[in-house]
């Protein structure tokens, strides 16, 4: 049983290109989880100031 290795089908594969509603996901989650990520600093910086020093 010769089974095929999982880097010769990775190599056999043709490289897709992202679509534009791809990108425009990847980017609206990049910016969603940033702003979240501050979003939560400022209300442990305001609501939690005695841990912050």
């Amino acid at each position: 049983m010769d089974e095929p290795k999982l880097s010769d089908e990775l190599k056999k594969m043709e490289h897709e290109p992202l679509l534009p509603i791809e990108k425009k996901l990847v980017a609206c989650s990049l910016i969603l989880g940033v702003v979240l990520l501050a979003l939560l600093i400022w209300i442990s910086y305001t609501f939690f100031p005695a841990s912050h020093q």
